[in-house]
């Protein structure tokens, strides 16, 4: 696992512009530890960090072939790698190494763009064709490895695996995209295309982009996109299929020249990763996972006994989340703000495991592709009500009974109705929307300066879900939902969550679930083989019943979340209190501070439980300190 970075321009690199790359390249140190590289000619520069896993005598980069008409710098791993080396070197291709970089610039040179189709893996990567005058760049399937890229007014091409690369070759302007703003206080990210800054983007999950440099143009396309199955699986052995694809995904993510291990927390996903694990190899593996002194967010014992039932060398430890210096390093860590509160322990995770391990294999992306979130069950029963009324008649009337109910946040959840009731007015999409936003529209809105409002009037982030709704093209209700969230919540924050958190400790995490081969043979699943009388992810739990204990596949599922509301007014209440004049958002011109007042204060008293938005507020405000405004003295 590396870190990349480049620029294509026209004109020959200076002594300066090699400086900056060079620059773009340390900046992600982290990412890979193990060495660094720079390659120029007279239209571009490429740098490379390396972190070894695979041939470690070997695969320095950037990699140039034999003709040097190709350059290649890579960030990911090749599962199939050698099956591929196999193919090629029966075409003729002859191979100093045994990674996969020299393999993928091969298979480029073979077969071009379409090498990408073959293979399985995670990987973001740059080739500069220079006989064509053409630099790509391609990511992968899923949105498991970054790509940022940005296009300079001096006809510079850039891009990086962070965006703090980009930031310290030195963007023209460092201006914020509002829409991406209210995107961030919406979902608590920011989604792919879009980047916190104007002129810089991200290259979505499945799509390659090529910047021809003669033209001064730059094309993407898609080249691998899911789709529902227009035939149900109707196989009569369901979880003896997944358990062989899982099984196969987890083989081919064990090959490693450094030591290799699990996280486990005790869930569904993760147990069956760490089980399939034990299974598959002829030595105890390594887990690792971290406990919570709050029980009501601590999983650690259900993951000590799984790690007993399968025999592995197990690390837990107890860890303190409220440490004040972990809020800036998160700020430093993801660049762009970023508000998902489990960042915390999936930071202090991965700096335990890296203490045992180098690559480690997560149970990410389960709840997405099967069917897992609790959100997803509370959409179908919603479903099922509006079509009951026409909406004609539904929207006005649960509409007007979500207003006049109260907010009832501290209240029993059969309680807390009026979250429901406005859903049940809205259409499909925009109810789900609103059930899973971090700040509803009616309370992100009074948040905004007038200013801001303004410069957002006639956007809402809601569109990107009804962009997706309209490309998933399907009537069934539970997959348009989880398709949004594999285009959006999927890359967007669980992967960079878990790719920024590792790589800032030089820890290699892999994700067998979104092997795009059971990720497709997930889209062939019925809702009632992913939702099953309540129960989700159905078919895993069956494929993993002979070999998990059935405490650990039904228990009720817990999350990887941590009590802001109780820190809020406890151990970081100055923390929150110091948002109320904070000079930052002052500065920034975007909040109603009367507002942000009255936010911090209802917490606080009581009134109202606004933990989520305050962290949104507090990881945006260090945003601003650590990165927008850095350097400068207000």
């Amino acid at each position: 696992m590396c870190g990349i970075a480049g620029v294509v321009q026209a004109q020959k690199p200076t002594q300066e512009r090699l400086q900056r790359v060079a620059k773009m390249t340390d900046s992600l140190h982290r990412r890979g530890p193990d060495g660094s590289g720079i390659f120029h000619n007279d239209k571009i520069v490429f740098g490379h960090r390396r972190l070894s896993i695979l041939d470690l005598d070997n695969g320095a980069q950037p990699l140039v072939n034999t003709n040097e008409n190709l350059i290649l710098t890579y960030n990911g791993e090749i599962y199939n790698y050698r099956e591929i080396r196999s193919e090629l070197v029966m075409l003729g291709h002859d191979f100093n190494s045994n990674c996969d970089t020299e393999v993928l610039l091969h298979a480029w040179e073979e077969w071009g763009q379409s090498c990408v189709d073959r293979f399985r893996g995670m990987f973001a990567f740059a080739i500069w064709d220079h006989g064509r005058n053409l630099c790509f760049i391609v990511r992968d399937r899923l949105g498991i490895k970054p790509l940022y890229y940005a296009k300079g007014d001096s006809d510079e091409f850039l891009f990086g695996s962070e965006l703090k690369a980009l930031l310290s070759y030195g963007l023209d302007t460092k201006e914020l995209d509002l829409t991406a703003v209210d995107d961030y206080f919406a979902l608590g990210y920011v989604p792919e295309p879009k980047c916190i800054y104007k002129g810089v983007y991200k290259l979505r999950a499945g799509h390659m982009l090529c910047y021809d440099l003669s033209k001064n143009t730059i094309k993407e396309t898609a080249y691998w996109n899911l789709r529902q199955s227009t035939t149900t699986n109707t196989s009569r052995d369901l979880p003896s299929e997944l358990n062989r694809l899982l099984s196969e995904s987890v083989n081919l993510r064990m090959v490693s020249d450094v030591p290799i291990g699990a996280f486990l927390s005790g869930g569904v996903d993760s147990s069956s990763v760490a089980t399939l694990m034990s299974r598959l190899s002829d030595d105890a593996i390594n887990t690792c996972s971290i406990g919570f002194s709050e029980a009501e967010f601590d999983e650690s014992e259900y993951a000590s006994s799984v790690a007993k039932k399968i025999g592995s060398k197990h690390n837990t430890k107890k860890v303190t989340l409220f440490d004040t210096d972990l809020i800036d390093q998160l700020a430093d860590t993801y660049d762009e703000p970023f508000a998902d509160s489990s960042a915390l322990p999936t930071y202090r995770l991965c700096a335990l495991a890296k203490d045992q391990v180098t690559v480690a294999l997560s149970g990410d992306g389960g709840d997405e592709l099967l069917g897992g979130y609790t959100r997803y069950r509370w959409h179908l029963n919603e479903e099922r009500f509006r079509r009951l009324l026409p909406d004609s008649i539904r929207c006005p009337l649960f509409s007007l009974a979500a207003k006049i109910y109260p907010r009832m946040s501290f209240a029993p959840r059969w309680l807390r109705l009026k979250s429901t009731l406005a859903a049940l007015g809205r259409d499909s999409v925009s109810a789900y929307f609103n059930n899973i936003a971090v700040i509803p529209d009616d309370r992100r809105y009074p948040l905004y300066s007038d200013t801001m409002v303004a410069k957002v009037s006639g956007y809402n982030p809601v569109k990107l879900f009804r962009d997706y709704a309209r490309e998933a093209d399907s009537k069934d209700a539970l997959w348009t939902v989880q398709y949004i969230d594999i285009k959006t919540y999927l890359p967007g924050d669980i992967l960079t969550k878990v790719d920024r958190a590792s790589m800032a400790h030089g820890l290699e995490v892999r994700v067998p679930i979104l092997d795009h081969k059971v990720v497709e043979w997930g889209a062939t699943l019925a809702e009632d083989q992913r939702i099953n009388q309540g129960e989700g992810k159905y078919v895993l739990k069956k494929s993993m019943e002979h070999c998990v204990d059935e405490d650990i596949l039904y228990r009720r599922k817990m999350g990887f979340g941590v009590p802001l509301s109780q820190w809020f007014r406890n151990q970081l209440k100055s923390q929150v209190e110091s948002l109320i004049d904070n000079k930052y958002l002052l500065k920034s011109g975007l909040f109603d501070m009367q507002e942000v007042c009255k936010l911090v204060n209802n917490h606080l008293s009581g009134l109202h439980d606004n933990g989520t938005a305050l962290w949104s507020m507090l990881m945006f405000e260090a945003f601003l300190r650590r990165v927008h405004y850095e350097g400068e003295t207000l």
